[in-house]
């Protein structure tokens, strides 16, 4: 017991190790969108149930869930894509916000965001619509807006990291955000990311960039393995073949065994085997009767085919060739619900496994697996323990229907470590938080500062917080006592005491600390912290913040943040007052005696 103890604080002292760390996401963003619909009758016209929408959900997708997972695993996340100037692109800019990704995405009119629409009755998929053709091509104007916006991300994350160099994640799911001018660039530029993440559909694509991990489906290495033409021919004689064309459409994941439509290699029925999910551009694999024969021929699979066959068994035995033609460091082939295959430069080969789900369970699991990996290995950790934080965040997200997110808390829950265990208490004293910053200091971490009274928690107080927490690796509030409220705001001031204050500032994720102070100003703390962003609400510039010239000395910057309209903690007291005032109970009528007497009388 003692042992499993260490290993799980082991693996949170990694998940800590990550916070704050930059990450420049690029490539396919799209949004998912779930309608949940219930039937109860058949329509007159046709066979068909007749649906009744209940319920409503969108969520970021593709490479912006990817940014989405980064963010909420504690990292620093910033998008670079192409999104459409339509209804879609608009709710995937709220879905970015509301995770406190850095949103660099790039407006590209008449080309509509991509999206995949999925109507479910109880739960079950019913039909998914897709909608964003990958032939509409970025124009020769938004690549070089799109490169410029790669340029101009990467320098901002350098810059807010200190000087180190961020690290790049590539999602490339063939609907035309990484045309080849793109991929150029990124090739080129390799060397201004330390840590590179892969996630291509056709990995052929990216030869050149030495990727430091690859993921790919096992379908996807299969492709690529075809396609460098199989010179060595493995123990379990696994053979690849490739035709000299790809056909239009393939499966994104190839299944192995029976399925229902599914036809036997033996049984002389024409009809075709499973094809997975078409994906414009891929080409279709196939795993033939022997069990161990693949082709890119198209799909057919058999039940002998696939009683025989350990798709993880297969993976491994081609590592060392998937890392080799795709130049990765490190290769993670995903086997879908049987978990995944991982192989470094050590030549040891590492499994991991998951638990079998709905299909409906596991959209975007791969996308917090990546993200999960992408940040461990950026953080320097061993391969083993990237690879088993990354199986656990793709596990753990898949227990309901929906696009998959995995949030640091939720890792560390399932590590059996509350949140606070892997790091420090929310609410610190003045002479705790000196020594808590002097450690996030030598670890690397900027740290930005903000400070108010917070005395009626309300959107907007989230909103700018979340804002704030955004500019840097750890956000600090400094609340006002009390007794300093009272001089600010007068003697009816304020409406909850500090106790109640600081806890529900301190139950906010994007407030890491809250120290509490009894002066009317914070000069003294920001004396002690020395924030590298000093933060204050309102619309006016920095340089009337009166803090400025302190920060500045210190060698910090000042930003100011705008607040949401029409909320704040004065206007919310005064909307009580007045409602109370409106509702004030009618005098007691004299004609009315009391219920007992009433009662005695009868």
């Amino acid at each position: 017991m003692a042992g499993a103890a260490a290993e799980q604080r082991r693996l949170a002292t990694v998940v800590e190790s990550w916070l704050g760390r930059p990450v420049l996401v690029v490539g396919d963003a799209m949004l998912d969108e779930w309608r949940f619909a219930e039937s109860d009758r058949l329509c007159r016209e046709a066979p068909a149930p007749v649906l009744t929408l209940r319920r409503r959900i969108s969520a970021a997708g593709g490479a912006a869930n990817t940014a989405v997972n980064v963010a909420t695993l504690g990292g620093r996340a910033v998008l670079v894509a192409p999104v459409g100037a339509d209804v879609a692109g608009d709710e995937l800019h709220d879905c970015l916000d509301r995770a406190g990704v850095w949103d660099r995405t790039v407006n590209q009119p008449g080309r509509p965001t991509p999206v995949k629409r999925r109507m479910l009755a109880g739960n079950q998929i019913l039909l998914r619509e897709d909608s964003g053709d990958p032939d509409d091509a970025l124009d020769p104007e938004g690549v070089s807006r799109l490169l410029t916006a790669l340029d101009c991300a990467t320098e901002e994350l350098r810059a807010a990291a200190g000087g180190e160099a961020p690290t790049l994640v590539v999602c490339d799911y063939g609907l035309g955000a990484l045309p080849a001018p793109v991929r150029a660039w990124l090739v080129e530029q390799r060397e201004r990311y330390a840590t590179v993440a892969l996630d291509a559909h056709d990995l052929a694509d990216w030869r050149g960039l030495a990727p430091t991990v690859v993921t790919p489906s096992f379908a996807e290495a299969t492709r690529l393995l075809a396609r460098a033409g199989g010179a060595t021919r493995p123990a379990t004689g696994l053979h690849l073949e490739h035709p000299d064309h790809d056909p239009a459409d393939g499966p994104s994941e190839l299944s192995v065994g029976a399925a229902p439509g599914g036809a036997r290699a033996d049984d002389g029925d024409d009809r075709p085997g499973p094809v997975g999910e078409p994906t414009p551009g891929e080409g279709r694999v196939a795993l033939t009767g022997d069990g161990l024969s693949v082709t890119g021929t198209g799909v057919t699979v058999n039940t002998e085919a696939g009683a025989g066959v350990d798709r993880a068994v297969l993976a491994e035995s081609r590592l060392a060739e998937l890392r080799a033609h795709t130049g990765a460091d490190v290769v993670a082939v995903t086997l879908d619900t049987e978990g995944a295959v991982v192989g470094g430069a050590d030549g040891e080969r590492r499994r991991s496994h998951s638990t079998p789900v709905p299909a409906s369970h596991a959209v975007g699991a791969g996308d917090a697996y990546l993200a999960a990996m992408t940040l461990a290995l950026a953080a320097d950790a061993p391969l083993p323990t990237a690879a088993q934080l990354a199986q656990l965040a793709a596990t753990i997200t898949v227990s309901d229907t929906g696009t998959c997110v995995c949030r640091r808390e939720d890792l560390l829950t399932a590590l059996d470590l509350p949140p606070d265990a892997a790091g420090h208490p929310s609410l610190v004293g003045t002479d705790e938080l000196e020594a808590l910053v002097a450690e996030h200091r030598e670890a690397g971490r900027s740290v930005v500062f903000t400070n108010g009274c917070f005395d009626v928690l309300h959107r907007g107080h989230v909103r700018y917080l979340e804002q704030a927490r955004a500019l840097g690796d750890l956000l600090i509030v400094a609340v006002n006592s009390d007794g300093s409220v009272r001089r600010l705001k007068g003697p009816d001031r304020p409406v909850n005491p500090v106790e109640d204050r600081g806890a529900l500032l301190a139950a906010l994720s994007c407030v890491d600390h809250v120290v509490v102070f009894e002066e009317d100003s914070p000069a003294e703390l920001i004396e002690a912290v020395r924030p590298d962003v000093y933060v204050k609400g309102g619309d006016y510039p920095p340089e009337l913040v009166p803090e400025a010239p302190l920060v500045r000395r210190l060698g910090g910057q000042v930003r100011t943040l705008g607040y949401v309209p029409d909320r704040s903690t004065s206007a919310i007291i005064e909307r009580i007052r007045a409602h109370s005032q409106d509702r004030e109970p009618e005098p007691a009528r004299e004609t009315d005696p009391p219920v007992d007497t009433r009662t005695r009388a009868s």
